[in-house]
């Protein structure tokens, strides 16, 4: 079942063409205690195609929030309902995104310019369904980038009945920069977010922007809520090991072999329904980042893990390149029965 309450102190970003489910139960794998976010779900694809291909995940992935593109308050509020029919744990429109594809849909970060819209989104969300409904943002677009049109912008949409803001410590310009550029050029304005925190104490603030490591992460939350990690948790997750001993007082989960082994099982089952090994593998390439062997574990799976018929030996094969950096584990076992009996 869900989690009554999210604990947000520490988030994994959603990343488009990145956070897909299959990457999301192998960082389960990682940590048992962050919340997940999804890839960016736009509205017109719930409503206009088949909605299970955008949101069926595995139960292991609790707690996970969906996210969402859109700006037309009846569209929101039928799929924000969706989530909590899938059962989901937060629903969270996206309100940062400043790709020009996005923007030609009139969502992402150009609604930051539209708060009123917003907030009728959010009002019409939070009436559709008992989920938390949760805004992601930046510190402001193109000129408009004061902080008093920060602070207006969230008390706007606070007023709506928003009470978690996850905001990219960056402003977007929506023309003339990529959306990698965007994630790279405009400077970092932690200061503002923070003080956003100070002006509103009663909202739940995450920050997001330029988080690489767990021991900046925790700096952090000496003035914010929590932090939402993205790009490093996806080229570097063996980071993400030190996640529920660090911000929830828990045991660690794994580590990075043990994490590896307990993917073996939903990608075997996924195999079974057709997924392709590359589809699942292409996650995990980072995973082994600085030990022994884990050039030849990337290069392995990057040359094979396509191909035709590609099955758990192609990962096992990898795993054999890592060598005794196993900490013992010569290799990880191997569940496929067929891969058992040859």
């Amino acid at each position: 079942m869900p989690p009554a309450n999210l604990n947000r102190r520490f988030c994994i970003a959603p990343m488009m063409d990145w956070s897909d489910r299959h990457c999301r139960v192998f960082w389960r794998q990682l940590t048992r205690q962050a919340v997940l976010y999804t890839e960016m779900v736009t509205t017109g694809a719930l409503l206009h195609a088949e909605p299970a291909r955008f949101l069926d995940f595995d139960d292991s992935e609790h707690p996970v929030a969906l996210q969402l593109g859109g700006s037309n308050p009846a569209d929101l509020a039928r799929c924000a309902a969706m989530a909590e029919q899938w059962r989901y744990d937060e629903v969270n429109l996206n309100c940062g995104c400043p790709s020009d594809r996005v923007q030609n849909g009139s969502f992402g970060a150009c609604l930051m310019g539209e708060a009123a819209l917003v907030a009728d989104g959010v009002k019409a969300m939070r009436d559709a369904t008992s989920l938390p409904v949760t805004v992601k943002h930046r510190t402001g677009i193109d000129n408009l980038d004061s902080y008093e049109f920060l602070v207006d912008f969230v008390g706007t949409v606070a007023d709506a009945g928003c009470e978690v803001f996850i905001v990219h410590a960056r402003k977007a310009w929506l023309s003339g920069l990529s959306p990698k550029q965007n994630r790279e050029i405009p400077p970092l304005e932690y200061d503002k977010v923070y003080r956003l925190k100070r002006d509103f104490p009663q909202l739940e603030i995450i920050i997001n922007g330029g988080i690489s490591e767990l021991a900046a992460a925790q700096e952090h939350l000496n003035y914010v809520d929590g932090v939402m990690m993205g790009r490093s948790a996806y080229q570097s997750p063996a980071i993400l090991c030190g996640v529920d001993r660090q911000f929830y007082s828990a045991a660690d989960s794994s580590d990075p072999y043990a994490a590896l082994e307990n993917f073996f099982p939903y990608i075997e089952s996924q195999l079974g329904k057709g997924t392709k090994l590359n589809h699942m593998t292409r996650h995990i390439l980072g995973l082994f980042n600085g030990r022994p062997g884990a050039k030849q574990f990337r290069r392995h799976l990057s040359e094979n893990a396509y191909k035709p018929g590609a099955d758990l030996s192609v990962l096992q094969d990898a795993v054999n390149y890592l060598g005794n950096s196993l900490n013992k584990r010569q290799h990880l076992p191997l569940h496929s029965k067929t891969l058992q009996e040859n």
